[in-house]
């Protein structure tokens, strides 16, 4: 039964009307308009369609809607801030961290809450919080580099 649900994405209010069982990343791209966040495999096991949920990554194809009612949702939408992009995104571009570039969006969205929670995290460290993210086209040494370059961009790298 549709009902009107309050949500919290990227610092903005939204009033949506929808069944709550629908799912987080349905929502943010077909009533939100929010297509940054990616339809993979619809099981949470791909990543691409992850978003921060109050700071850590979570898999909005497989999230219940009703669940994140006045959560902070963050999109890779949200990531940059004024018009500046975060140095993730800046650091994916600048070590060509993507190919296809279908992956990307849970990739960084995911290395924010990574970053969040280790600023200064070891290659081991990345490798293992970065394991639900699949990217099919196989530039994970670059995404690794990407990922360090933020660190240290951000003061906290090795």
């Amino acid at each position: 039964m549709a009902g009107k649900i309050e949500l919290s994405v990227n610092r903005t209010q939204h009033s949506v009307i929808s069944d709550g069982e629908a799912s987080l990343l349905s929502v943010l791209r077909n009533e939100i308009g929010l297509t940054g966040s990616k339809y993979g495999c619809g099981e949470g096991q791909c990543g691409a369609c992850t978003v921060l949920i109050d700071g850590f990554p979570q898999r909005s194809c497989i999230t219940k809607l009703w669940s994140v009612a006045g959560k902070a949702i963050t999109t890779i939408e949200g990531v940059e801030h004024d018009g500046k992009l975060h140095p993730l995104q800046e650091a994916f571009l600048a070590d060509d961290a993507l190919q296809c570039g279908y992956c990307t969006s849970g990739m960084i969205v995911s290395a924010v809450g990574l970053l969040k929670a280790s600023p200064n995290p070891s290659v081991a460290e990345i490798v293992e919080f970065m394991q639900g993210n699949i990217c099919r086209c196989g530039t994970y040494p670059r995404i690794v580099a990407a990922i360090q370059k933020a660190a240290a961009e951000m003061g906290g790298g090795r």
